[in-house]
């Protein structure tokens, strides 16, 4: 039987906050000598929607390393690679799924291909033909990794959570004193917040700043997508833009853009980028088809932490 107990509050319940909660779980499983008191509070959970706020379901999403080297941040992303692995084969219903990406670069970046440490990890990774490539670029690489829905996965996060017994609280916080004091036997608080980390109380730490992020959710094609697109170009993009196109699975659409702006608070967007996302998404899958004939379903605005 448990002798120890802990009380453990998770602030935030994004795809951070719900993975927190989640590896905590296994840490501590049931038949230890240690009880876990889990609890999560959060303003905003699983099937909200606020853009600029609640920022989790508006991802892509897939993963890729974007570090140069297996570091101590190549650890992190080795591990998450390996639990996808895992929550893919076992729970196809979770929104994640094994698929083809192809990442597509300019000449200035043609160092880039010596960074992929994670060649081995991802089962291997080939040149993408010249005749292959979009308008402009230089080269590319085809790799297979993993397409999240996110919006369905969170909720198969959260859902698995509450059976498991995690409580949940909707409530906000502006100071970590004051969720000690309404907890007064908390063992443990794990700040999950994101943005929300700059004006938290206790915490408010300015080194954390936005990212505002633009993506366009539109229809899926007649003929599904058989990858992901990611075109990253400086030398022809506007400063802040690249190009991606996400197909999500279990109806989710595909999810087309991209926009990465460091240290704009600004939540609404910019008509003429609209276009640009469009045609720069038909020009990397043509598959897509003509930008004027693709079925957008809403516009996506999320301010992420940096």
């Amino acid at each position: 039987m448990p002798t120890d107990t802990l009380n453990i509050i998770v602030l935030g319940a994004g795809v951070a906050g719900l993975t927190t909660a989640h590896s905590l779980l296994a840490k501590f499983p049931s038949h230890l000598s240690v009880k876990l008191n889990l609890t999560i509070i959060a303003k905003h959970l699983p099937g909200d929607i606020n853009q600029t706020e609640y920022c989790s379901p508006q991802a892509g999403a897939n993963w890729r390393s974007f570090e140069k080297e297996l570091n101590q941040y190549g650890q992190y992303d080795k591990v998450a690679f390996e639990r996808f692995l895992q929550i893919a084969r076992e729970s196809p219903e979770s929104g994640v799924k094994r698929f083809p990406l192809r990442l597509v670069y300019g000449d200035e970046d043609d160092k880039r291909r010596e960074e992929f440490w994670f060649e081995e990890l991802v089962g291997g990774i080939v040149d993408v033909p010249k005749d292959k490539l979009p308008e402009g670029a230089s080269w590319g690489v085809d790799l297979e990794t993993f397409i999240f829905n996110p919006v369905i996965y969170c909720n198969w996060l959260f859902a698995s959570l509450i059976k498991r017994g995690v409580k949940i609280i909707r409530r906000s916080y502006d100071h970590v004193d004051s969720v000690v004091s309404d907890f007064p036997n908390t063992t443990a608080i794990f700040n999950c917040t994101g943005l929300g980390s700059r004006y938290l109380g206790g915490v408010k730490d300015k080194k954390v700043h936005p990212t505002k992020g633009h993506t366009i959710l539109i229809s899926e094609p007649k003929k599904p997508l058989e990858r992901m697109y990611v075109w990253t170009q400086p030398s022809i993009f506007p400063p802040g833009e690249f190009s991606h196109v996400f197909p999500r699975p279990l109806g989710g659409g595909v999810i087309i853009g991209g926009v990465r702006l460091d240290d704009d608070w600004n939540d609404s967007f910019d008509e003429s980028r609209v276009e640009r996302i469009k045609q720069r998404a038909c020009q990397l899958a043509p598959e897509l088809g003509k930008p004027e004939d693709l079925q957008v379903v809403r516009n996506n605005v999320g301010l992420r932490r940096k």
